[in-house]
């Protein structure tokens, strides 16, 4: 019998046990399924259909706390997320904490979160736990529940100080891991564990009345997808297996970014040829369009990301397989009123030819234009994000848990956010107003 299988089966029993007058209408409530390929690569999962977004999540001035083990630590997905957050909606103003601790599981985050994480009074949370509590192994109903009872810990602690969370599925795996001391299981038996433990979080999500964000379905079906269409050996889940490149963390942002609710508009530039005339929307602002040459200043930035669009260690691959630009990257060029057939637009050291109904209809440039003038300032917010959250792990696993927060942890925790806003502001400083320039000519 397989996991999910199993899995449903306890849901049943627990459906059976419920009173009389009860019993039928909760009988037809059978979880329905996430669509899957058609391959037989996916017989045996039975992915339970995931609650999509309910509104924006975020609130202006939001403390957010990205919560995880190994895979978090990597300060990729994270990292992703708070560049996203600082440049794409700096009007909300979030500001962001990673606490990544390798080999963590539920259990141990739920054991330091008090000390580590709450102290700092976060408003919204993330969580990404599974990958080492599934042991690495079949899936058992014992070890469910252990996950079960710690995730929903970790919920209800948070929401005891009013944090709204982001309940995120555990990722999936790409070979059994070298480190696993598990004989006999398959690659098949740990990703379906892993998609049980995905099923026992939306169960969860749905009791606490909190988000959730899966990882796991849509890394495992883009992995089967970019091996069929861009290598065999393309590895989502990373080389080991387990830790993912810039692909596969690009999807977990994707993951946890849309859960929250956001709608990836970040501005429209609007030219009318036959008036002459061009506007732009808030976070943008038109110094001058003449000639088919409109200059603007802008105060938000577009996610920037270049690499080759088919190699798992690229942001640009990631976006490939998942609507990252669709869904949470638009800036959007209209142009219309014009003469021609066709019109090449030049934005930065980058041109591309468009029909003038494609035009009319509007087109994204973050999409269409990966080295752009907004490359090199989003770089910059970038490389402030990285070294803040280094500084965050060194913060908390070395000088937290280490003999400087054994000996004194108020005098270790004032003398280390110290530290640490040095690397905080540099965030914002480095977050200017681009001016930048794009040409319209027929063709």
């Amino acid at each position: 019998m397989n996991t999910t299988r199993r899995y449903f089966l306890v849901l049943v029993s627990s459906l059976l046990l419920a009173p009389v007058l009860g019993g039928p209408a909760l009988l037809a409530q059978q979880p329905r399924l996430e669509a899957k390929p058609a391959d037989a690569f996916f017989a045996k999962f039975e992915p339970v259909k995931a609650p999509p977004p309910s509104g924006l999540l975020l609130r202006p001035g939001d403390r957010l706390a990205i919560c995880g083990d190994s895979i978090t630590e990597q300060k990729m997905y994270s990292r992703i997320m708070e560049t996203y957050l600082t440049v794409c909606v700096p009007e909300l103003k979030i500001t962001t904490r990673q606490y990544g601790w390798g080999g963590e599981t539920a259990e141990g985050f739920l054991h330091r979160m008090t000390n580590d994480c709450l102290r700092f009074r976060p408003t919204i949370a993330t969580t990404c736990y599974g990958m080492n509590d599934h042991r690495y192994r079949a899936y058992d109903e014992a070890n469910g529940q252990w996950y079960r009872a710690n995730q929903d810990g970790i919920v209800r602690a948070f929401k005891a100080v009013e944090a709204r969370v982001v309940l995120g599925s555990p990722g999936c795996v790409g070979k059994v891991p070298a480190w696993t001391q598990s004989a006999g299981n398959t690659l098949e038996d740990l990703n379906l564990n892993l998609c049980t433990l995905r099923n026992i979080d939306i169960d969860l999500a749905r009791q606490e009345g909190v988000a959730f964000a899966d990882v796991f379905w849509p890394m495992l079906t883009a992995g089967f997808e970019a091996r069929r269409e861009y290598s065999p050996g393309y590895a989502i889940a990373g080389k080991d297996g387990v830790h993912p490149g810039w692909a596969g963390h690009l999807l977990m942002a994707y993951a946890f970014l849309k859960a929250m609710g956001l709608d990836g508009d970040l501005g429209t530039f609007t030219i009318d040829l036959q008036a002459n005339h061009a506007t732009a929307t808030a976070g943008h602002k038109v110094d001058a369009f003449r000639d088919g040459v409109l200059t603007l200043t802008s105060h938000r930035y577009p996610f920037c990301a270049a690499g080759d669009p088919t190699k798992d260690d690229s942001l640009r691959s990631g976006m490939s397989l998942v609507p990252f630009n669709q869904d949470l990257n638009r800036l959007t060029l209209v142009v219309k009123g014009g003469s021609a057939a066709n019109y090449k637009v030049t934005w930065g050291p980058s041109s591309k030819t468009y029909a003038a109904d494609e035009l009319a209809k509007g087109v994204n440039l973050a999409a269409d234009f990966a080295a752009n003038p907004f490359s090199e300032a989003f770089d910059k917010v970038d490389e402030a994000v990285a070294a803040k959250q280094n500084y965050e792990t060194r913060q908390v696993k070395t000088l937290f848990h280490g003999e400087e927060g054994h000996f004194d942890m108020p005098a270790t925790v004032a003398l280390t956010e110290k530290v640490r806003k040095h690397f905080a502001d540099a965030i914002p400083q480095a977050f200017v107003p681009v001016t930048h320039t794009i040409h319209i000519e027929a063709q």
